[in-house]
């Protein structure tokens, strides 16, 4: 059996946050739709999901047609079935991930996150799947203080710390 690898480039702009994940049934996305929606106040976002079965389709929701388009381009790139991908603007990952992942038929969150992205994809004679996701840049060494005084700040002008 032959088994081809690929790496699928995720093309967002570079502040646009993204979930990539899997899950295993056709009302994936009306329930992840009911979580983004809940999720936020002003939340605006666009979710594609790749059926495995059946008629095979991508499905597609969102509150914004931007987003639900890129979302859709993206998931026919990645082609990988039980797949979903989720563009989100006006809040952050950490705002819905446990909600996210609570959803019944979610199996895994490969990745959350605003950095460029990209997708390693296996193919066999069955279809496709995704291996793991290449997320930023490696590390280019290990904080000092400033580094973790300028964390600390950050964290405390977005919301997250007190």
């Amino acid at each position: 059996m032959e088994l081809k690898l690929e790496v699928v480039k995720i093309k967002k702009p570079d502040d646009l946050n993204v979930i990539i994940g899997q899950a295993h049934f056709i009302k994936t996305v009306e329930d992840l739709y009911e979580v983004l929606i809940g999720s936020v106040p002003n939340i605006k976002f666009g979710l594609a999901f790749c059926e495995s079965s059946g008629a095979t389709l991508v499905r597609a929701d969102g509150n914004d047609d931007e987003l639900r388009k890129m979302a859709v381009n993206n998931a026919l790139a990645v082609g990988a079935g039980h797949t979903f991908i989720i563009f989100i603007k006006n809040a952050f990952p950490i705002n819905m991930l446990n909600q996210i992942k609570m959803v019944p038929e979610v199996c895994r969150i490969f990745c959350a996150s605003a950095n460029p992205l990209e997708v390693i994809v296996a193919q066999s004679a069955q279809g496709r799947g995704i291996l793991g996701v290449i997320d930023g840049c490696p590390p280019k060494g290990v904080e000092k203080d400033e580094d973790i005084a300028w964390r600390k700040d950050f964290l405390r002008k977005i919301g997250y710390k007190r």
